[in-house]
């Protein structure tokens, strides 16, 4: 299943969604399969969440079912189930065997930074001085505490570009808008954007004056040649689960 998580949505905790999601298949009547033993709870398998405050045109998300539906039927009655911004995109059948786990398809992401009030120009030397670097140590507090980690060898990719509308002609009335695009890898620990941010402070002094605005164009395979990222529902769609 492809979904996504857009406008006021995007400040939804993962547990947040997990909530509504099941709410609306219960709402949906959808004859989900359930684990066994004393608590048996449905079989769904959330993958690769986007971290809370950050958008997303690229989450997924497997069930399981009881009995076979329709996919554009299932799709439709989750779709109306859940509130507006949790959109149900695409509901794609797999093979219960020899198709994989759809995590170990999602092996990279591409994101957009946008930087209000960073002119292209301080936005391209901190880029430039990030993928120049051969490391860039982060910290960032986890579970366990507060982690050192490397944020310069899980991006692919990392380009910045600005705003189409934005004329540096036009002085001071003309607010800059510089936009990042990165293809990161998806490691242990995970390197979320704001981890490259940090990076970017650290190497070039980049410090946005307001909250960037982040969303998740894709995630799929990585094509470690290329820096392509591709759609992970592409071996399925069209087939038939057996």
């Amino acid at each position: 299943m492809h979904y996504t998580k857009r406008g006021r949505l995007r400040f939804s905790s993962h547990r947040d969604f997990q909530r509504a999601f099941e709410r609306a298949l219960r709402r949906a009547a959808v004859p989900m399969a359930y684990s066994a033993g004393f608590s048996p709870h449905p079989k769904v398998s959330y993958a690769g969440a986007a971290p809370t405050g950050t958008a997303s045109e690229a989450e997924y998300l497997e069930i399981a079912l009881a009995q076979r539906c329709d996919p554009e039927r299932l799709r439709q009655a989750l779709d109306d189930s859940l509130p507006a911004g949790l959109d149900v995109l695409e509901v794609v059948e797999i093979a219960v065997q020899g198709g994989g786990a759809l995590a170990d398809r999602l092996q990279a992401s591409v994101w957009e930074m946008r930087l209000p009030g960073v002119p292209y120009v301080d936005a391209r030397r901190a880029v430039d001085g990030f993928l120049a670097a051969g490391a860039v140590e982060v910290s960032r507090m986890m579970k366990n505490g507060l982690r050192t980690f490397d944020a310069r060898s899980a991006v692919v990719a990392l380009d910045v570009s600005d705003t189409p509308d934005h004329d540096p002609a036009q002085g001071p009335g003309s607010t800059p808008c510089a936009i990042l695009r990165l293809v990161v890898r998806h490691v242990a620990p995970a390197v979320r954007p704001d981890d490259v941010l940090a990076g970017l402070r650290q190497i070039g002094d980049l410090a946005p004056p307001s909250t960037p605005v982040v969303t998740r164009l894709a995630q799929g395979p990585l094509d470690e040649t290329s820096g392509a990222v591709s759609d992970p529902l592409a071996p399925d769609r069209g087939g038939v689960g057996t």
